[in-house]
């Protein structure tokens, strides 16, 4: 657009009398003013998770220099404040249109023993593997990935594999978080023991967490090997199998009735690693045989089985942390996992197989299967029994609805309790009914946030609220 004389005249004096204030909105207005403009509406910069598939506009993202930063600007954040993460979870927890919270620079170990280690909450698991293992130490477990940040870890019980390993949060024994009026409070067993135990697994729907104290263990290596063998073998030996090794797993291939098993246990053999193997190439080959198959079941079960009864063992040794955990997975895809007794585990895995094989699905994500003990969290969803994990993915590009709508009937009704940060239609009466303790933490939830300035619309459905 060109301006007349006066029109840049005005500009001018404009610009010159509000560069006192110096912000860029300021010089947007008087610039819009000198050309009998409306001024522009503020831009929101678009929010996504890790596969695109929730996404927001906040009014404010801020990432806190500290914890007392924070604290002095909490009661004044627009609401509803949402602590992000890493932006790995699948469900609706985290989108608002209100101020979406950064903790990347609270990070950082703070303090460690033998026995406990505590960290600032935006720290990335790698880089709490990382500095626990420059004082010889290593977290109970780890979840096979390891980009989140401990504090989105423990808010939505992540875990990894292990019959007698729990998820994250039942290591946790203490916390400090940080309330909506901006207070700042030590939680343990001792200091405000019902806000401990409502906040190691609460959705960020009570606070903001800036601290977290875990308990450690030795730093160690692990043994990894993996082999193929037939889905319904895998079954019949799974819990024998899992009460076996330290870390136990098994993926069933969609459509070729073959599973792939993984056992991790403790070594002291040097380590040894395959520099060519790279899990996203794996991948892109099963989506090109799905892609090359998809009209005849019969001939990917058969190509596959030829393949897949060939293959030996294979095996790595490493750090337990990179054995365990993933450095990068470039190909995307949205999950759901729902936690079953472990009882009925095995049956509950077949049952999603048939139904999703008989409905005709597309999909080549293989479907994971794991044991986790139980723990006496609240709302961790392996509260009161030692329950299995099944996980089900889809490529980011394909809609989850369809195979959501097969399996997620199946895991409610062998009284499965979905992952926190994992896609589901769960509601407040599913969940009243599925955690004893739901009341409690409702209760305690309540008098932390009275007015709801942590929950979105979709987080008060899931409270009922």
């Amino acid at each position: 657009m060109k301006l007349t004389r006066r029109q840049v005249m005005a500009l001018s004096a404009a610009s010159a009398a509000m560069a006192g204030f110096g912000t860029q909105a300021n010089l947007f207005a008087a610039q819009a003013q000198a050309q009998d403009l409306e001024p522009a509406p503020e831009r929101r910069l678009e929010w996504r998770n890790w596969s695109g598939y929730r996404t927001c506009l906040p009014e404010l993202r801020w990432a806190p220099a500290d914890e007392a930063e924070l604290a002095s600007r909490m009661a004044d954040l627009p609401g509803p404040i949402r602590a992000v993460g890493a932006g790995h979870s699948f469900s609706n927890i985290v989108p608002t249109d209100g101020t979406l919270l950064i903790l990347d620079r609270l990070s950082g170990l703070i303090t460690a023993t033998p026995e406990h280690a505590r960290f600032k909450a935006g720290t990335r698991l790698f880089q709490v593997a990382e500095e626990l293992g420059e004082n010889n130490l290593a977290l109970m477990n780890m979840p096979d990935i390891n980009k989140q940040t401990f504090a989105g870890a423990i808010a939505t019980a992540t875990h990894g594999t292990g019959k007698d390993l729990a998820a994250l949060p039942a290591y946790v024994t203490g916390l400090k978080l940080v309330t909506v009026k901006g207070d700042i409070l030590e939680c343990n067993a001792m200091q405000n023991p019902a806000l401990f135990e409502a906040a190691r697994v609460s959705l960020g729907s009570i606070g903001v967490i800036t601290e977290i104290e875990t308990e450690v263990q030795p730093f160690h290596r692990l043994k990894k090997e993996q082999w193929f063998a037939p889905f319904d073998e895998v079954m019949e030996t799974a819990p024998e199998s899992a009460a076996a090794h330290r870390h136990w797993e098994s993926f069933y291939f969609p459509y070729t009735g073959m599973s792939m098993v993984i056992t991790n246990n403790e070594t002291d053999e040097p380590i040894s690693r395959d520099p060519d193997r790279n899990d996203n190439d794996d991948m892109e080959q099963l989506r090109d045989l799905e892609g090359m198959t998809h009209w005849a079941p019969w001939l990917r079960r058969w190509l596959s089985e030829q393949f897949m009864s060939d293959v030996g063992t294979t095996s790595e040794v490493d750090d337990y942390w990179k054995v365990l955990s993933s450095e990068q997975r470039s190909v995307r895809f949205n999950e759901m996992e729902y936690h079953i007794p472990a009882a009925q585990g095995p049956a509950c895995f077949r049952e999603v197989i048939e139904a999703v094989e008989r409905a005709r699905v597309r999909v080549f994500f293989p479907f994971e299967f794991r044991y986790i003990k139980g723990d006496d969290l609240w709302l961790s969803p392996f509260s009161g029994e030692d329950r299995c994990s099944i996980a089900i993915h889809r490529h980011f590009e394909e809609d989850p609805a369809p195979i959501q709508e097969v399996v997620e009937p199946i895991f409610r009704r062998y009284g499965g309790r979905p992952h926190w940060g994992k896609m589901n239609t769960g509601t407040a009466p599913d969940f009243a009914e599925l955690y004893p303790h739901w009341n409690d933490f409702l209760e305690v939830r309540q008098a932390m946030d009275p007015d709801g300035r942590l929950l979105t619309p979709a987080m008060a459905r899931v409270f009922g609220i």
